[in-house]
């Protein structure tokens, strides 16, 4: 049962192990998880495109060729070396098909290796449980960059480019990027390019000029508007939002993610900290033009309240996966219900 713990995953993309014939990387980072496939397509073989030793196999073929990928798996490397099989875009009903892989003793992992992408997987589908499972198979998972992680990935990908990056600089970056690994990477790419040309720290002016505002800012301001009560500018940021083609479930958890924030902060406010202190202070920071808010938010809200708001999302994500309704719908009714919670001041 292979179930890649967060801090084993850099080493095992550089070396995924004896006798694992397959690995499945998945999760909502879509950028995340084809940086990570690309990364154990090299530890496989030299050249990811020749086609003498990758085998590219879709979903839509499977339903053609129920045996592709073990029929793949099963070749010899003409030129020699060890073989690649990729599957991209993969679902709970390949599980048959990698399974006959996986239960086939005569598939060595010396000679074959199966990479698998995929989408979100909740921890009862079946593909992601066959990978977890198997003994000769391992799982990824590639979560959204927030919190920590996101700002530590700012200050690497800016370090290693003799960049310093200021603190109101740092919160706009942590507020507008981490839906997306290579998005992410791109757009710092972006803004490492803009300041090696003009020196200096990475300032606010300079974030603001560089990172794009679209998807992420509209997610932000779905939690701000919800956070506050504001139904008019709640239903304004949810059109942005699907117009960005951003999903329900990323917009669930965007409000989730700033709930969940001002849930830890007022019960630190409640335990006696000061409240203007504890929101400058917050990592990852708080974008400044947003501080304001967030302490009226504070001021309106209790942690009982919170932590009740945060059980309607989590209900809410489960609902999108395992009911059949609409997403669209859920997420609207779940965000609704929050913002009329957050109207009333008082009661709390």
């Amino acid at each position: 049962m292979v179930k890649v713990a967060n801090r084993s995953i850099e080493a095992f993309l550089g070396a995924p192990g004896a006798g694992i014939v397959a690995v499945l990387v998945y999760g909502e980072d879509n950028g995340l998880v084809r940086e990570r496939a690309a990364r154990l397509a090299a530890a496989v073989v030299d050249d990811a495109n020749d086609p003498f030793r990758v085998a590219e196999v879709t979903a839509a073929m499977l339903k053609e060729a129920p045996t592709r990928i073990f029929d793949e798996m099963a070749a010899l490397s003409l030129t020699g070396g060890r073989r690649l099989v990729r599957l991209g875009g993969a679902v709970n009903g390949n599980c048959a098909a990698i399974q006959a892989v996986l239960d086939d003793p005569a598939i060595s992992a010396t000679d074959s290796f199966l990479l698998v992408e995929a989408g979100t997987l909740a921890p009862r589908d079946s593909l992601r449980k066959l990978f977890e499972t198997s003994t000769r198979a391992a799982a990824i998972a590639c979560y959204l960059d927030d919190g920590r992680a996101l700002e530590a990935l700012i200050v690497e990908i800016m370090g290693h480019r003799g960049l310093q990056v200021e603190p109101s600089a740092m919160a706009y970056l942590c507020s507008h990027l981490g839906t997306d690994r290579q998005i992410t990477r791109s757009e710092l790419e972006k803004l490492a390019l803009y300041k090696g040309q003009n020196g200096g720290a990475v300032s606010l002016n300079d974030a603001e000029a560089n990172v794009g505002d679209g998807a992420p800012m509209a997610r932000d301001d779905v939690a701000l508007a919800t956070a506050s009560g504001d139904q008019a500018g709640l239903d304004r940021a949810l059109m942005k939002c699907r117009a960005a083609g951003e999903s329900p479930i990323a917009i669930l958890r965007a409000v989730f993610r700033h709930l969940e924030r001002l849930h830890l902060l007022s019960l630190k406010a409640a335990s006696g900290g000061d409240l203007g202190h504890l929101i400058k202070s917050h990592r990852p920071p708080i974008f400044f033009k947003h501080q304001p808010l967030v302490r009226r938010q504070l001021q309106d809200w209790r942690p009982r309240r919170l932590a009740q708001a945060l059980a309607i999302l989590i209900e809410a994500e489960l609902d999108c996966k395992t009911t059949g309704v609409p997403a669209d719908a859920i997420c609207g009714r779940a965000l609704i219900r929050i913002a009329n919670a957050a109207r009333p001041r008082s009661g709390r």
